[in-house]
């Protein structure tokens, strides 16, 4: 009998307890999350003078540590690339030649225009409910910050994860197309996402006679291809001869990575907390 009260007594204190959490805590949670993704929407943005206003351009230095051979400078505005200096030096005879974006040209960087969509979404999935609402069950929450998660993740995973293109892909994306001078056609260029890294790609390009005697295989999809991938474009064959690849930290992107790293942790947190309750009961009050 003891046991009984002290068994319903215990019950009644978790029930309690777990009544506290979703009325006081999670909204706790829930303010803390919008706090932190409206600052990671905020680094996207780069708003100047408050949030509203034009987006500030900023000047990266590419990082020549690796090569040499490539050395320029990247102008960076919001999600668009909108101008790349770049002087490349050919190996085979040391010319040095100077390219830049088109005054009329900007290129967008999809990875981070996606990776800030998923964050807006998760910020309206986090506000989309009366200032007064009142989770009523476990599951309920659950559901939202399996949600929220959900498109953090996918944030994280456009800037952590570089798509992968095909040389002809490449070819053909339009960044040929950017420059003045226009690039030459053995050279090819590519501009991507990498982490907290805005990296340029290029590739030196040898064309192969029609009475090659090597055995043409084409390279599938790949994010950075190596010397002697080879590839088909219009009715002309090419080999990669060489790859040069030079990149620079981006700070915000920096921040913006942290903050889904402390934003999916504090949903898990949650979840767990949730998931203990969980535990206490056979059946599924929550």
């Amino acid at each position: 009998m003891a046991a009984a009260m002290a068994s319903a007594a215990e019950r009644a204190v978790l029930e309690e307890e777990f009544k506290w959490l979703l009325q006081e805590e999670v909204h706790g949670v829930l303010r803390q999350l919008q706090d932190i993704l409206k600052e990671a929407s905020h680094r996207f943005a780069l708003p100047v003078g408050g949030t509203e206003g034009p987006v500030k351009q900023e000047n990266f230095i590419l990082d020549t540590s690796s090569t040499d051979q490539v050395k320029g400078v990247l102008m960076l505005q919001g999600d668009a690339l909108c101008q790349a200096d770049i002087n490349l030096k050919m190996p085979r005879n040391n010319q040095l030649l100077h390219f830049t974006f088109r005054e009329d040209k900007q290129w967008k960087l999809q990875q981070i225009q996606d990776a800030r969509n998923h964050v807006n979404q998760a910020i309206y999935l986090l506000t989309n409910r009366d200032v007064n609402y009142q989770f009523k069950t476990g599951s309920e929450v659950l559901k939202l910050m399996d949600a929220v998660m959900l498109q953090l993740t996918r944030a994280r995973n456009r800037l952590t994860t570089p798509a992968t293109l095909t040389l002809p892909e490449i070819a053909s994306s339009g960044l040929t197309k950017m420059f003045t001078p226009a690039l030459p056609s053995d050279i090819l260029v590519n501009f991507y996402i990498n982490l907290n890294k805005l990296c340029l790609t290029v590739y030196q390009l040898h064309a192969l006679q029609p009475n090659s005697t090597k055995n043409f295989r084409p390279t599938g999809g790949s994010i950075l291809h190596n010397p002697g991938a080879m590839f088909e474009c219009g009715s002309q064959r090419y080999e990669v001869s060489h790859v040069h690849k030079v990149e620079c930290v981006v700070p915000w992107l920096n921040d913006a990575l942290v903050f889904f790293t402390v934003s999916l942790q504090l949903c898990q947190q949650l979840k767990d907390k949730i998931s203990v309750f969980s535990s206490y009961w056979n059946y599924r009050p929550y």
